[in-house]
């Protein structure tokens, strides 16, 4: 059976990518090496003439070369450098039609956000001292984790946004759509103790409720920094950064109400899609709740690994 592509085929594309499109030969091989991999996959298919080759003969191929464990990244790789040479092929007429036309690699999945346990993020928040560099952090931590709050969110947040007695935060997310949030109870008496010192620090006229050493608004990287050194100086013992105290928060509150609505409203996320992501990060706490309820779950002994 003939070979497709044949060998000068892929010589003149070889040709054609490193002198015409100037790609590096490091990049020649990489697409020489695809290309190699699509000839294998096109003899297993029985294709012994380039133009015979269809959607469905592609599409097969990724999915075998997925079936085969290659990466998302890989998979786009491989049909980015067959895109190319249908294209170079259809230029010199060995193809009536592009067979990659509308086709996609497997989408990459999500990657499951990082958590503080419970514990973590109690352990995080009490930070001991009355000196005002002290008093702002746990504050600041605090209001994260209370809140699910944004990196921008909490450093945009004005005094006059916070209602004590509501026990309530009003805060401007993303397309500067505002929303309410509900605040804790010791978010809140860390607030009041901050701002009984805030006001040695803070610029006349600021309005930030969180301010720097200089008494302006704290900035963005201020904040991860002080996260980051805030969590090492509490003894955890993965890198912190804002965003994995509103992970957590989301996480630990679904997984005490299973409201993915309610959470969904308190994130601000605008499609549902995204709140389910934090769905996924506790099968364990689910598996624990069924052997603690469900009437058949623990009729017998637990069934050993391997039994």
């Amino acid at each position: 059976m003939a070979t497709v592509p044949d060998e000068a085929q892929l010589s003149s594309f070889a040709q054609h990518i490193g002198k015409v499109r100037n790609l590096s030969p490091l990049t020649t091989k990489s697409y020489l090496r695809d290309l190699r991999r699509l000839q294998l996959l096109l003899s297993e298919q029985a294709i012994d003439n380039l133009d015979a080759i269809d959607s469905q003969h592609i599409r097969s191929s990724l999915a075998t070369l997925h079936k085969s464990g290659l990466s998302s990244a890989s998979l786009q790789r491989w049909l980015s450098a067959v895109r190319t040479f249908f294209r170079y092929a259809l230029q010199k007429q060995w193809l009536s039609h592009n067979p990659a036309d509308g086709l996609r690699a497997p989408a990459k999945g999500k990657k499951l956000p990082r958590l503080m346990d419970a514990d973590q993020a109690i352990q995080l928040v009490s930070i001991d001292g009355d000196d005002w560099h002290s008093l702002r952090d746990r504050a600041l931590l605090e209001l994260l984790y209370s809140s699910g709050l944004r990196l921008a969110e909490i450093a945009n947040i004005n005094i006059g946004d916070i209602d004590f007695g509501q026990a309530r935060v009003s805060v401007t997310g993303k397309g500067e759509k505002g929303r309410i949030v509900p605040v804790g109870s010791f978010a809140l008496e860390a607030i009041e103790r901050w701002l009984k010192v805030r006001n040695e620090r803070a610029l006349d006229n600021e309005k930030a409720l969180f301010v720097s050493q200089r008494g302006k608004r704290i900035s963005h990287r201020a904040i991860q920094q002080r996260v980051k050194q805030m969590g090492q100086q509490q003894g955890i013992s993965q890198p912190l950064h804002p965003h994995m105290l509103r992970h957590s928060f989301a996480s630990h509150l679904l997984e005490s109400s299973s409201d993915l609505r309610g959470v969904q409203e308190l994130l601000g996320h605008a499609n549902l899609s995204t709140t389910q992501i934090y769905t996924h990060l506790d099968f364990q706490h689910l598996a624990n709740t069924y052997d603690k309820t469900h009437p058949r779950a623990h009729s017998r002994g637990k069934i050993k690994p391997g039994s």
